[in-house]
């Protein structure tokens, strides 16, 4: 549920501000609600430095550690990570420049420049020149070489005259001596590829300081936490008061909680105002906790004033998953491969959603029992085929719109039951009447079936009450026409909803032929290596699909279809309660 929150107000002395901030730090039960937003802002130079704690944490954590761990402080080794980081970027910026270079002077072979000076001295010019080939026999000179050849059918050629009287086709292009040679090139190129190598080693030994920076940064979170909310307070040269919010149940005793931390604190708590936005906290059944994760991953919070979906999620979100996979097999491999690397698994995902895919394994492999497939294989006559004859297609589609029918109704009964007694809530009842009707008429156009007088029925009883009390006002024009309004775009909508869950279906039945195609695949490679070569890759890459299904349609039924039927806004944020910040061990 969504727990109820009290605004609390509290107002100690000033010289006591820290203290106070300390002792709700150690309680962990206030979230902070800055007076003045504006002024509960942190400085640039505090920002920039949780920066660039949390960059040399995303550099090391990238590497494998290697070496023995330096000896400094955290702060010192941020610097230098981010200090390396910037001079391997420079340098991969210069070996790419001397790259290019290296290509302008490959011309010239290993020539070196203090050669060409060598020979100036000694009273010999060189002079290079790009010749048409059919035009070498026009450069006049003492001396007269080819060194090459170039696309286009142009050669270089090198001409010596002490006379200084070289004479060359208008066509010849005059080329200029290198200021840099190859050998230095790549003499610097090797000097800054070993820089750089010296640095990485550097750094997968600084990755033993790991724990220690984190620690750094947390500590440094701590700080800006207590820097923000001091300053989102009032103080004069008497007093300072901040305010913040508090689940209602724990406020009436958070005065007598502060004066065993010995303090004296004015505390007064009140109810949110019907304007006022306080943060959601959901207290989730303990069965239903798995829901949290796929929150998290998403990032979606419902308003305070909107609705706790933990547990119709918790009970859709799996079957809808297991009919997406459509093969026991696989919900098999992935209930025992989350259960084998567990531990591993709640580190990278995180423990809820982790739980959460172990439960979509197991509805899966009950799914896989119902349909009697295992990995594309029928093990035996199934209460439940899945497959692509016409009468397995047109039970699966039924399937379908009967959980959406049921589905969208709990969402439209919900909001009756919240609105109650405000009469509006008839019109909830209408819509949830008006898609039972719509599941009628779908099962015409889609399943064939006729369309009896029961849905006829339950099309104009829910038409009525969405006409009558959309919008109840006094005046019985006014209160239809409200009704008239919205009505079209909205009945539209509710019967591409419903149709929206023929997607279970279609996937599942997908999966299923996948499936079988690559066991035909396979058995059709005939040696034995790559039989099983093909069913690890296709029934991987079938699973792989699957999952990802669960996000593209599974997340989606339930995220969009059934949260628009509810009137879910997502428009949220976390209670996050002012709080000392720990490092979790593994």
């Amino acid at each position: 549920m969504i727990v109820p929150m009290a605004k609390v107000f509290l107002v100690a002395r000033r010289d006591d501000r820290h203290r106070l901030l300390d002792a709700l730090s150690d309680l962990g039960v206030v979230h902070p609600a800055p007076v003045d937003p504006a002024k509960a802002v942190l400085d640039e130079k505090t920002v920039t430095g949780l920066r660039e704690v949390e960059r040399a944490i995303q550099v090391l954590a990238s590497l494998s550690p290697e070496g023995s761990t330096p000896e400094m402080s955290p702060a010192d080794a941020v610097h230098e990570v981010l200090d390396i980081q910037r001079r391997t970027a420079e340098r991969q910026a210069r070996l790419a420049a001397l790259d290019r270079l290296l290509e302008c002077v490959a011309l010239w072979g290993d020539i070196r420049v203090e050669q060409f000076e060598e020979l100036r001295q000694a009273g010999i010019d060189v002079r290079f020149f790009m010749v048409p080939r059919d035009l070498v026999d026009e450069v006049r000179a003492e001396c007269v070489q080819v060194l090459g050849t170039r696309l286009g059918h142009k050669v270089l050629v090198a001409a010596i005259d002490r006379r200084r009287e070289v004479l060359v086709p208008k066509k010849a292009e005059p080329i200029p001596l290198p200021v840099r040679d190859a050998p230095s090139v790549r003499a610097e190129a090797g000097q800054v590829a070993e820089a750089m190598k010296q640095d990485a080693q550097r750094l997968r030994e600084m990755v033993g300081l790991l724990p220690a920076i984190e620690k750094h940064l947390v500590d440094l979170r701590q700080q800006a936490e207590f820097l923000r909310t001091r300053r989102g307070g009032l103080s004069d040269e008497h007093l300072f008061a901040m305010q913040g919010w508090m689940p209602a149940d724990a406020a009436p005793s958070l005065e007598a909680d502060l004066a065993r931390a010995g303090m004296a604190v004015a505390v007064k708590s009140i109810p949110p105002d019907a304007g006022e936005q306080p943060p959601t906290l959901i207290r989730y059944p303990s069965w239903a906790r798995p829901i949290e994760g796929l929150f998290n991953v998403l990032g979606t919070v419902a308003g305070y004033r909107e609705f706790d979906v933990s547990v119709p999620f918790m009970i859709a979100l799996p079957i809808f998953a297991a009919i997406l996979i459509g093969d026991g097999g696989y919900g098999l491999v992935l209930l025992l491969a989350l259960t084998i690397f567990h531990r591993r698994a709640c580190r990278g995902l995180g423990p809820q959603f982790t739980h959460l895919l172990m439960v979509v394994g197991a509805t899966a492999l009950a799914w896989g029992f119902l349909c009697a497939t295992f990995f594309g294989v029928r093990l035996y006559p199934p209460p439940i085929p899945v497959d692509v004859s016409d009468y397995s297609r047109m039970l699966m589609m039924k399937i379908s719109f009967v959980m959406g029918a049921i589905h969208l109704t709990i969402a439209q009964l919900w909001q009756a039951v919240k609105l109650y007694p405000d009469t509006r809530f008839l019109s909830k009842v209408g819509w949830a009447t008006f898609i039972w009707g719509v599941f009628g008429v779908v099962g015409y156009f889609v399943l064939n079936s006729a369309v009896g007088w029961g849905s006829y029925g339950l099309l104009i009883a829910g038409v009525v009450l969405i006409l009558l009390f959309t919008e109840p006002v006094p005046n019985p024009f006014k209160r239809i026409l409200w009704g008239v309004a919205g009505f079209p775009l909205a009945a539209l909508s509710a019967f591409s909803d419903v149709i929206s869950y023929v997607r279970l279906m279609a996937v599942g039945l997908a999966s299923g032929v996948l499936a079988s195609s690559f066991n035909n695949l396979a058995l059709d490679a005939g040696w034995l290596p790559l039989v099983i070569a093909v069913l690890l890759f296709g029934h991987g890459l079938n699973l792989g699909l699957a999952m990802i299904a669960l996000f593209a349609h599974g997340v989606r039924l339930n995220m969009l279809e059934f949260s628009n039927n509810l009137g879910m806004q997502w428009t949220g944020y976390p209670y996050s309660p002012f709080i000392k910040q720990a490092i979790q061990e593994n």
